[in-house]
């Protein structure tokens, strides 16, 4: 990695990052200057040659299928369920559906106005614990095969257009807990097995239940057959086990807030305003407030050389003629500026390495938090990264003007042209701006077999185009580009999980 030329400190905001996309589209190309093409071509080459691997020996997705299946039965009409059948598995990000151990567990599609019927595909579900479509309108006979479904705990079909009997076949759901079938058409007998239900509700249906006979339409509260002893047992065991959390939580809070003033009075000890002592804690400086005034003018205006949501930064000399940059907390009082100070003191003061700015001192009063760092002529690493040339825009313009033995490393004696400028289109296409303008793995590998890549490639340059046609409007017009300025670029999101 090369050498960082690092500014003068940035007033709390960061300077520079090294993700994949670069947070401000201006500049999203910079992170490819830290890699060198060939290993950029290679490292595309393997792992897309993993992923035609990956692709070809995995099964079918069952339980995916299956919930594409049970939700065309549902008939969305109202489109309320976006999932996405491009994904390798509905666990990932699949709304409404939640999943344990790489299996569906629990699907809640309670409310969303279906009018359809349960689809068979539903018992493809092997691990399902919770079924929730309640307050839809759905209809129907109640499907018997969902007495195969042996770990089904939660079922509940409340408020629907569901008719006819309770399939006998019910009564094997033996790890049922949960089970409402209030206000349906249904009419016939109850299975006597589903009486054994922890919480059930038959109300509001044509079932046989209720005052004719002796089984109940809803279950009773479990509170109310408790003894009167069974109830002073569960009272005391709460309450001690209250007495005994606070108690551990008031001792918590005492540590902590010893801690907390221990820490702060042996690192920082407020220094009067009117003492010009030069105090001396481990490598740091200590410096009076006198003396920071003195060689920054009075932290005049006209010194400032950057700010941001931690405060100013000035530019000062000290007595001996060094030359600092002084940073100001802003907002100390604020919630989190005290201990935003304490760590980076903490962290710089120990931190050594030849691409970070060592901390030379710092200053605090009754009111006042500084850190003092040694003044930089090179700018900051922002400023650098925008006054070069971008690897990436360098990459571009060899490939326009069909150089791709430059973009090659000389010592891969042999390839193939094709190929190269094929996997170099595709992996400039994996960099746009967007994430839904990025090609997922799936086009991906059809483009490098050569479907649709003519296609997709001329709509990118086009884009290119237009981008660059309005960069150079913007630049143009003698912006000074600074590092919270208002005309600044719009700041990219990143790929999500696909």
């Amino acid at each position: 990695m090369a050498k960082d030329n690092r500014g003068h400190p940035s007033g709390g905001k960061t300077s520079s990052t090294e993700s994949f996309c670069y947070t401000k589209y201006r500049y999203m190309f910079g992170v490819f200057s830290l890699w060198n093409p060939l290993k950029l071509v290679i490292n595309c080459l393997i792992l897309l040659n993993f992923l035609k691997i990956t692709m070809s020996t995995k099964e079918p997705d069952t339980e995916g299928n299956a919930l594409i299946d049970l939700m065309l039965a549902l008939n969305d009409s109202n489109r309320q369920i976006n999932w996405d059948t491009n994904l390798v598995s509905p666990c990932f990000s699949w709304t409404h559906v939640n999943c344990r151990n790489g299996h569906v567990e629990s699907l809640s599609l309670n409310s969303l106005g279906f009018s359809g019927t349960l689809s068979p595909a539903i018992t493809k579900l092997k691990f399902l614990v919770t079924l929730e479509l309640q307050n839809n309108s759905l209809s129907g006979p109640l499907p018997d095969y969902l007495g195969n479904m042996v770990h089904l705990q939660n079922l509940n079909l409340a408020s629907n257009k569901f008719s006819g009997s309770i399939p006998t076949t019910w009564g094997q759901l033996s790890n049922l807990k949960y089970l409402d079938l209030s206000s349906n058409n249904l009419t016939g007998r109850i299975p006597g097995k589903l009486f054994s239900v922890a919480m059930f509700n038959f109300t509001a249906t044509h079932l046989a239940c209720g005052l004719r006979l002796e089984e109940p339409c809803v279950s009773g509260s479990p509170l109310q057959v408790s003894t009167s002893k069974s109830r002073l047992k569960v009272i005391a065991t709460s309450a001690s086990c209250g007495a005994f959390i606070l108690l551990i939580l008031v001792a918590v809070l005492a540590y902590r807030y010893h801690q907390f003033h221990k820490e702060k009075n042996d690192i920082f000890v407020d220094v009067a305003g009117e003492d010009d002592r030069k105090i001396s804690l481990g490598q740091l400086r200590r410096f009076s407030w006198r003396e920071l005034q003195l060689a920054t003018d009075n932290f005049s205006e006209s010194n400032i050389i950057g700010q941001g949501g931690f405060g100013k930064v000035y530019k000062g000399i000290l007595s001996d003629n060094m030359k600092v940059a002084v940073k100001r907390l802003a907002d100390y009082y604020s919630p989190g500026g005290e201990a935003a100070f304490q760590r980076e003191v903490q962290l710089i003061s120990v931190a050594v390495h030849k691409n970070l700015l060592r901390l030379v001192g710092f200053c605090t009063t009754s009111s006042e938090r500084i850190l003092v760092y040694p003044y930089m002529q090179n700018l900051s690493v922002a400023y650098r990264l925008r006054e070069e040339v971008l690897l990436l825009d360098h990459i571009k313009k060899l490939l326009r003007e069909n150089r791709l033995d430059d973009i090659v490393d000389g010592n891969l004696k042999t390839y193939d042209r094709k190929e190269v400028e094929t996997i170099v289109q595709v992996a400039l296409l994996c960099t746009h701006s967007s994430p839904e303008g990025r090609p997922k793995m799936e086009e991906v590998v059809k483009m490098l077999r050569g479907i649709g890549l003519a296609e997709r490639w001329a709509k990118w340059e086009q884009l290119e185009d237009a981008m660059n046609q309005d960069l150079a409007v913007l630049m143009s017009q003698q912006y000074i580009w600074a590092e919270d300025s208002s005309i600044d670029q719009e700041a990219i999101q990143l790929s999500t999980a696909r």
